[in-house]
């Protein structure tokens, strides 16, 4: 079972989990840092090639979570144009081609691997979607997707793998393609989610940023980390709020608090 609320205060820790991250302020040095930010593509290719397409679960629930992929539409057959800005193998963008059929997305991906799982998919058509790899931070999406042409963007679980000191070059990358007054779709890793506190000492990057044991990295946002970030490039907030869940396992009697960040910012 699980419980979810959502709102603007951050999650509470308790005094256990408290003194566990007032402890761990030891960072990884600085040589260490330099590599792993040469070496992202290649951790994530590597991240790909042992998982293959079996590591997450379809997301289904994106529709479900994010109304807006119906409610942006000015009539009901309008033909979406969407962008998946980091689609990895593809768990949330066939799902949404599958439930429907007036929509045309392009998806791109840091991984070259990630990119040829997705071709590689039964449901994959060259009608109706156009994947391609792509270094957010530095390949200029305009290669491949018009000015002002998309409808909607979605940035779920992507934001939070790249250095915080270029997350910045995505949004601005993003807000190239996108047409004034559609969104940015965002859903992520949220402060003090149940996956920060379970890294070990010697895992800290920064503020908030941690790299797992794979090379892969991941950040927590804040609300305001988070507004600050989207505002600076010129978007609009139109919600940004924390979802807080408890998963609880009663086998185990194991109760784990999820925290994400849901928001949705507007080019004007």
């Amino acid at each position: 079972g699980a419980f979810q609320k959502k709102g603007h205060s951050a999650r509470v820790l308790n005094p256990e989990e408290a003194e566990k991250l007032a402890k761990d302020q030891v960072l990884v040095s600085e040589f260490k840092q330099l590599k792993l930010e040469k070496e992202a593509q290649k951790n994530w290719d590597l991240f790909y090639k042992r998982n293959s397409t079996n590591f997450f679960k379809d997301r289904h629930w994106t529709t479900r979570e994010f109304q807006e992929l119906k409610a942006c539409r000015e009539f009901a057959d309008q033909k979406l144009t969407i962008l998946e800005a980091g689609c990895g193998v593809g768990n949330c963008l066939f799902p949404l081609l599958e439930e429907d059929m007036n929509i045309f997305a392009y998806a791109c991906d840091f991984s070259p691997r990630a990119v040829e799982y997705v071709k590689k998919n039964a449901l994959y058509s060259t009608e109706r979607c156009k994947v391609f790899q792509c270094d957010l931070t530095k390949d200029d999406l305009l290669d491949n997707i018009p000015a002002d042409s998309v409808d909607v963007v979605t940035l779920i679980f992507v934001l939070s793998a790249i250095h915080p000191d270029k997350m910045h070059l995505v949004l601005r990358n993003i807000y190239k393609v996108l047409k004034p007054g559609k969104c940015v779709l965002f859903r992520d890793y949220g402060l003090y989610d149940h996956a920060m506190l379970r890294f070990k000492s010697g895992s800290k990057l920064g503020e908030n940023f941690y790299v797992r044991q794979d090379g892969t990295r991941s950040y927590f946002f804040t609300e305001e980390f988070l507004s600050q970030l989207f505002k600076a490039e010129g978007y609009e907030q139109v919600v940004n709020e924390y979802v807080q869940r408890e998963t609880v396992n009663r086998k185990e009697d194991l109760r784990v608090p999820r925290v994400f960040l849901q928001s949705k910012f507007q080019k004007p």
